[in-house]
């Protein structure tokens, strides 16, 4: 059997033949997935069930020298890369068609350093993976909302989350990594080694080479103040104004988020999440407003944090298909009110929804250059998430989500969040960077001259006019 890469990739087709694959295999302490071994199936899956997509080889690495070794057959063979560490990107870049898929899950060691308040974590830790680690001793580094997203691709492109306003985004606590570059090389990158790199790595995505390490910061964090606020559709619009004026006032230690939703596929309604990591005393003062309109539901009670982060996972189920559109907004005005309202009210699936998240506090006051995520200042996540269970209700529901996502157009910054750009966003990489792009294409430069690395939201090197 042979396979050949895709036409797209503008390379001469290479096979990749079985006895090749098989040499392989005795370098390796992982294995080798090929087409016909039942495992295969599974391993190529990814989050977003629109992404059907059939790698040539799947490498199952178990340690840093399987990444060069990996890494090390696709440039031999000239065929296509893909790097899967929890598979949970929407854009579905983690498997590629006729290449080489290097699955990064079973790379999950994790090691806490209590006293020194340090996390040193494999390329396949999820982000449950890790509070379950570090909570039991009281601590816990900002990550995102979902815990079964894969830590390494949330935090190389930022990580936003409910810690957010107290101690800024995951890519903020990223200290160092283990990096294996184009050229098979382990290095590291900190502020000792490579400086460069780690500022490319703190918001630049997966450009620069497969890290099979990240070492970050870890917080004093065990009990929250946190749950949730829900209106019906008679109170939505006073919801969302109330919610305006309590980010207007959110103090560090508050992060929140706004969501619309058709619960069971009824009427819409408005759904606020907070989350006090300290300051609790402060919550009666700040929530007056809201629980004054008379919530259907107000579940804001003391909770383990680890409790919060997988609180979000069921509206998450396996098997759905995904569409999401997304764009910064710095301020929740009447008129933006307006079209959400409208679009909620009208939204195909029950399953989809549409967030308003709150970035600020020490996230926001991060220098826009001091990492490669540019998007700092007090402002919100702004994302349509829509997500269906059957392929047949596809067109309908990416027709909605574009129509939704234009009519937002006049209300959205120049900038957008790489973890939420789509498969279709290619247009749309240097919005995700902003001004930090042109620093970050030299940085590819360096590492990546012949962009190996691409099967991402790409940052193309210096003299790259590929598309």
């Amino acid at each position: 059997m042979t396979t050949t890469m895709s036409e797209r990739d503008g390379a001469r087709p290479v096979g990749v033949s079985r006895a090749a694959a098989r040499q392989l295999a005795g370098k390796l302490s992982g294995q080798i997935l090929l087409p016909e071994v039942d495992e295969y199936e599974r391993a190529r899956r990814v989050f977003n069930a629109m992404i059907d997509r059939r790698p040539a080889v799947i490498i199952r690495c178990e340690t840093a020298e399987d990444v060069v070794h990996g890494l090390g057959f696709a440039q031999a063979h000239a065929v296509p890369l893909a790097v899967k560490g929890g598979g949970h990107g929407v854009a579905g870049r983690a498997v590629c068609d006729a290449g080489v898929m290097l699955d990064l899950s079973a790379m999950k060691s994790v090691a806490v350093d209590p006293d020194a308040r340090l996390v040193t974590a494999g390329p396949g830790v999820t982000l449950g993976d890790l509070d379950r680690a570090t909570q039991p001793l009281g601590l816990a580094t900002p990550t995102g909302v979902v815990s079964v997203t894969g830590l390494s691709g949330l935090a190389l492109g930022g990580g936003l989350g409910w810690l957010n306003g107290k101690h800024g985004l995951t890519c903020d606590n990223l200290l160092a990594a283990e990096v294996v570059t184009a050229t098979g090389d382990r290095i590291i990158a900190d502020v000792d080694e490579n400086p460069e790199l780690l500022w490319g790595l703190r918001g630049g995505g997966g450009n620069f080479g497969v890290v099979t390490s990240l070492t970050l910061r870890l917080h004093p964090v065990q009990q929250v103040l946190s749950g949730v606020l829900s209106f019906p559709a008679s109170k939505a619009r006073a919801a969302m104004v109330g919610y305006r004026e309590l980010a207007r006032e959110a103090p560090d230690d508050l992060s929140t988020a706004l969501s619309l939703s058709r619960p069971g596929g009824g009427e819409l309604a408005v759904s606020i999440v907070v989350c006090f990591a300290d300051g609790f005393e402060k919550a009666a003062g700040l929530l007056a407003r809201l629980r004054g309109l008379g919530p259907e539901v107000d579940e804001i009670e003391p909770m383990p944090y680890l409790a919060l982060q997988t609180s979000a996972d069921e509206g998450f189920p396996p098997g759905q298909h995904h569409y999401w559109k997304s764009g910064f907004v710095e301020a929740i005005d009447d008129e933006l009110i307006d079209v959400l309202l409208d679009f909620v009210a009208r939204m195909p699936s029950p399953g989809s929804g549409v967030g308003l998240q709150h970035l600020h506090g020490v996230a926001g006051r991060v220098d826009p250059t001091a990492t490669a995520f540019a998007h700092r200042g007090d402002r919100f996540d702004c994302l349509i998430l829509s997500q269906w269970p059957d392929p047949s209700e596809s067109e309908r529901n990416i027709a909605w989500t574009s129509e939704l996502f234009d009519a937002l157009g006049p209300f959205f910054g120049a900038g957008v969040y790489v973890n939420n750009l789509g498969d279709d966003d290619g247009q749309r990489v240097k919005q995700a960077y902003g001004a930090n792009y042109d620093r970050l294409a030299a940085l590819k430069t360096k590492y990546d001259p012949t962009n190996l690395f691409r099967n991402n939201h790409n940052i193309k090197p210096l003299g790259d006019v590929r598309q």
